[in-house]
Parts: C-alpha cells; sequence; structure tokens
C-alpha cells in the first residue's frame, strides 16, 4: 500500500571517530546546549554544501548551481556559454535586471563626495545567491521579447519632463527604468518556465533561494535540514597539540619544531534530521504549478526517486573539514525514515543526554531510545506514520542488554539490513516491491 504522504522525515545515526568536521570564526569546534549539557554540532549548512558538493549528488542530480556575489566575474562565464544564442550585451542587461533593486535608484541620488566604487557598491547590494546558466537563457529569451509600446514610451518621456528641482535625470533613464519594470512583469509571468530552466540545478528546488528584487525569483525550499547534534554530552572536547618540523631546518642541526598549534576535536554519536516537502519540491522543478495543484503520478514519482537518492546523501556524505588529518569517512549506523502528514523532528529523544551502555558505547542505546520515541509520538499523535528502519548491524545489542533491547525494539519498524532496501522503500512511496 502507498502513502500518498507529503513529508518525508529523514533520521540518521552516525558515529564519527574523533575529527573536527565544523568549526566557528575562533577555529574552535562548533557547539550547542540542549538538555541543559555541551553536545557537538555540525551546522546545516556544513552539511547541505557537503552534499551538494559530492560525487554522488553530481552523479545523481548534475552539477549544482554557482553561488557567488562576483558578478563581474559571473558574467564573462555565462557570455561564453551563451555566445552563440544571444549578444553579449543582452546577457549583460539581463543579469544586471536578475538583481536590480531599489536602492540603486537611490544611490543615484547621493552626493559626489558620498560615491563611492561601483564595484564596491555593489558587492555590498548582492549577497552570495545560486546562479543557473539555463534560467539565465530563458530570462534572455523573455528580455529579448519585451519592448515598448509608442504609448508607453510617451508616458516615460512625459514623466521625465514633469521632473523639478536641479537634480534632473535624463529622458533615457526614463524609459530604461519603464522597460525594465515591463520586463520584470513578463518574468513574473513566465514563472512556471523559469522553474522548469532552474530544475537543471536541483539545489535550488531543494533548499529554496531568497529574492528581495529584480528579476531573480524567490524560492520556497523543500528540504529542511536541522544542524547535526551529538545525542550525547561532549564535555570536555580533546585538543591536539601539534607540531610541523622543519626539514630544512632539522637538516642543518637545529631542533625543535617550525610551527606549533593546537585543534580541538572530539568523537561521538550525532544526530542527523532533515525533512523534505514532496509537493514543495514539485513546485520548484515546474512539474506542477502550484501547491493548491493536484500530483501527477510522474511528478510525484520524480520526487520520490529524488528523495531516494537525498536519503543516501544524508546517511553517507560526510562534511570535508580537517579529514586530511582526521579521516572520520564514517557512514551512518541507523537511519529512520518516515511518510508523514507534517515535519517531524525526533531530536527531544536526546534532550535528556544518552548515557554510555554498560558495556561501552553510546550507539546502541541512541538507537534504541530514537526508535522508541518515534513510536511514543506516532501513538500518542495518532500519525500512522509508515515507516521503515536501515540498522548496520542486525543484531547491536551485546551482553546484559541484548535480551531487554531486543524487546523494547518497536514491533511496527519494520528493519533492513541494507541501505538499498530504504532507498527501494522511498521510490516505491511507502511500499514494500
Amino acid at each position: 500500500m502507498k502513502s500518498n504522504k507529503n513529508f518525508i522525515n529523514f533520521h540518521i545515526l552516525m558515529s564519527h571517530s574523533p575529527s573536527c568536521l565544523n568549526r566557528d570564526d575562533m577555529n574552535m569546534q562548533k557547539t550547542a546546549v540542549f538538555g541543559g549539557v555541551n553536545r557537538v554540532r555540525i551546522s546545516s549548512q556544513s552539511l547541505k554544501r557537503a552534499i551538494r558538493k559530492s560525487k554522488y549528488y553530481r552523479s545523481h542530480f548534475g552539477e549544482p548551481s554557482t553561488r557567488t556575489r562576483e558578478l563581474e566575474m559571473l558574467i564573462p562565464l555565462f557570455i561564453e556559454e551563451l555566445h552563440d544564442e544571444f549578444d553579449p550585451d543582452l546577457i549583460t542587461k539581463t543579469m544586471k535586471l536578475f538583481v536590480r533593486s531599489k536602492s540603486d535608484d537611490e544611490d543615484d541620488e547621493e552626493s559626489e563626495d558620498q560615491e563611492e566604487d561601483s564595484s564596491s557598491s555593489e558587492k555590498k547590494k548582492l549577497a552570495v545567491a545560486p546562479w543557473v546558466l539555463e534560467e539565465i537563457r530563458v530570462l534572455c529569451n523573455i528580455v529579448n521579447a519585451v519592448v515598448l509600446t509608442d504609448e508607453e514610451s510617451k508616458k516615460a518621456s512625459d514623466k521625465a519632463a514633469k521632473q523639478k528641482g536641479n537634480k534632473k535625470k535624463p529622458e533615457q533613464e526614463f524609459i530604461d527604468d519603464a522597460l525594465a519594470t515591463k520586463r520584470v512583469k513578463a518574468v513574473g509571468n513566465n514563472i512556471q518556465l523559469i522553474r522548469q530552466a532552474m530544475s537543471s540545478a536541483l539545489d535550488i528546488a531543494l533548499s529554496g533561494r531568497m529574492a528581495t528584487s529584480g528579476l531573480m525569483t524567490s524560492i520556497d525550499g523543500a528540504l529542511a535540514v536541522a544542524h547535526v547534534l551529538t545525542t550525547h554530552a561532549v564535555e570536555p572536547q580533546d585538543v591536539d597539540w601539534f607540531t610541523a618540523v622543519d626539514d630544512l631546518v632539522e637538516g642543518a642541526g637545529e631542533v625543535g619544531a617550525g610551527h606549533l598549534d593546537t585543534q580541538q576535536f572530539s568523537s561521538g554519536v550525532f544526530y542527523r534530521y532533515a525533512s523534505l516537502n514532496l509537493k514543495q519540491l514539485q513546485v520548484n522543478l515546474g512539474l506542477i504549478p502550484n501547491m493548491e495543484s493536484a500530483e501527477t503520478l510522474d511528478s510525484r514519482q520524480r520526487a520520490l526517486d529524488i528523495a531516494r537518492h537525498m536519503f543516501h546523501l544524508l546517511a553517507t556524505v560526510v562534511p570535508s573539514a580537517k579529514q586530511q588529518s582526521f579521516a572520520a569517512h564514517n557512514l551512518a549506523d541507523f537511519a529512520l525514515v518516515s511518510f508523514s502528514d507534517m515535519p517531524i523532528s525526533l531530536a527531544n529523544a536526546f534532550e535528556k543526554p544518552i548515557k554510555r551502555a554498560r558495556d561501552g558505547g553510546f550507539l546502541a542505546p541512541s538507537m534504541l531510545e530514537l526508535a522508541a520515541y518515534w513510536e511514543r509520538i506516532d501513538t500518542a499523535y495518532g500519525l500512522d506514520e509508515d515507516a521503515a528502519a536501515f540498522r548496520l548491524d542486525d543484531t547491536p545489542w551485546r551482553g546484559e542488554e541484548k535480551r531487554e533491547n531486543e524487546r523494547c525494539w518497536p514491533s511496527k519498524l519494520k528493519t533492513h539490513a541494507k541501505l538499498a532496501a530504504i532507498e527501494t522503500w522511498i521510490a516505491n512511496d511507502g511500499a514494500i516491491a
């Protein structure tokens, strides 16, 4: 029986060997207080970037968007790609319109002593944003097709003639503004086409994009990713005191290090959570017009295929920070996936920090607590979720705790020993093939 529920919740437990996978501006390992104790943290941005840059992502989703604020560097790249289709001046104008804002007009009114370098001013206005070649191609076609009627040109000229004061703008600026406004409106009338163009960079459909002006369209992200936290307290963190020996100095008979430094590191069991809005994903990909539209079998299957690969990425991808020093290339030990009518985090399973098992380790009690908490939530709220789990070790319980833990494991939660089984289950909309 297929699920037909709109949200897929991904709950991952991954035990990392000693490492420092995410650092702050002070080069300290990122942390967070949860349940009154200190946890090691990996930011959602760090995890999403690692996913976006992974070989698996590129193999199954293609190239991600280009994220930059350096418009003057990006424009030549797109001109090179599109020079056979559009005039370079049109490409440049389109991309300038892409980020045009109200503040542009305000800058024109600044006095000469307040003026600053144009490139510096532009950088202040731009944030790092995702850019997609196919989207620019579609926008160029739209922009190229828009012209002002004689009536619209006359209206702009009349507006210029009515200016008062000493700071009068040239008539052409009014005409250009009218043309830009009409182009922006034309873009708004072709949102579906633009969304389909953006589907070539899946990361925008997943993570979204915020825009406040110009031709850049705002996208509500379909994938919500939480900051990754250890299921248990980690305090104090370990510190690696390391040295770098200068080979040439050493060869000259001197002793001692050429460089001394320290680096925080730790180990632990980390809880990853992400939620995928299947319908929002279909809208973002241009498969259906809006959230009120009905899904089609093809559009939902496309979203499910993406979801299966996203699950694989969440279970296998690790941020690259300090990996040459620590090599914490660990994979998921446990994963619980559910189809639901709403996004549901299970982080509160670890609000009370997990205690080490009697025979050692945090993994087994973390797995048990996550599964048990899911069952309590599912029962208490009457969610009736379709759920399945992957467990790396089909018999993880050891020693005296084995019998008790197996008894406490939720009978409703079907457990698989292979990651691929859960991927297939997701692609089949929660149905067993």
